[in-house]
């Protein structure tokens, strides 16, 4: 189900086995605290959509792994981080040529927070562009009210929290540095602000949350209940059409 491994000559009927959908996994290079490595979001970002890829049979795009990281700040090194702009073309022109391959349900799969404007402004261009493509982006963390929950357990504006720690003790162990997480814990500092301030105004080390908690059992459930929900997600969307016919452009336009 990887793209990547399939031949040209293979993917028209990979698509036709999946009602002509593909998922594409975005994540972000940056840092993550003293205790977890930095390319924590696409590493999740890929296992996640290569199990869903099983469970749907959906073919599976190669993973972005860079994502508009700049709120993290230069205070820490690690963070590779691309501008907004730069993401919305380089999603839409994917998409593009997805589209070309037979692509007409693209899953965005994203499992990094601040990339979320610049995936919807991408789907903003490619459905206007693609009359017959539709487009999901799907954020990881709130995939379903069990797994938003988790998500948002120790702070609204949660990172390198007890729920990725969790889910990297998990499915990426060597992600995690055991021995830093009782001292890296921070607090949310964001709760009555006004303004959206980078990380390096809000947390002290780079956290927010309680990586402290962080236990592999709970991230092994944890990331169970993301697979089946995205599965159930995804499923639905191959399902699912437009609820009218009409064409994009024009009321003359051909509608089939």
């Amino acid at each position: 189900m990887q793209w990547s491994e399939l031949t040209w000559s293979e993917v028209p009927d990979a698509l036709e086995s999946a009602m002509s959908a593909a998922i594409l996994p975005v994540g972000a290079t940056e840092q993550h605290g003293p205790h977890m490595g930095c390319g924590m979001d696409f590493v999740l970002a890929d296992k996640l959509c290569r199990e869903v890829a099983r469970h749907t049979g959906v073919p599976m795009l190669p993973t972005l792994p860079y994502g508009c990281s700049i709120g993290h700040s230069q205070r820490w090194p690690g963070t590779l981080a691309v501008q907004p702009i730069t993401l919305i073309e380089l999603v839409k022109q994917i998409g593009d040529w997805a589209h070309h391959s037979g692509v007409r349900r693209l899953f965005i799969v994203n499992t990094h927070v601040t990339n979320a404007a610049p995936l919807r402004c991408a789907l903003e261009m490619l459905r206007a562009e693609h009359d017959e493509m539709m487009v999901s982006v799907i954020n990881s963390a709130t995939i379903s009210p069990r797994v938003r929950q988790f998500h948002f357990a120790d702070g609204d504006d949660w990172h390198a929290n007890d729920a990725e720690t969790s889910l990297m003790l998990a499915v990426a162990p060597t992600m995690v540095r055991p021995e830093r997480l009782n001292d890296a814990d921070d607090i949310d500092r964001t709760g009555s602000l006004v303004f959206s301030h980078p990380v390096n105004r809000t947390s002290l080390n780079g956290v927010t949350g309680s990586p402290s908690l962080a236990g592999a059992d709970k991230g092994r459930e944890w990331f169970s209940w993301m697979v089946e929900d995205l599965s159930e997600l995804i499923t639905r969307g191959l399902r699912e059409e437009p609820p009218l016919a009409h064409s994009y452009f024009s009321p003359h336009h051909h509608e089939g």
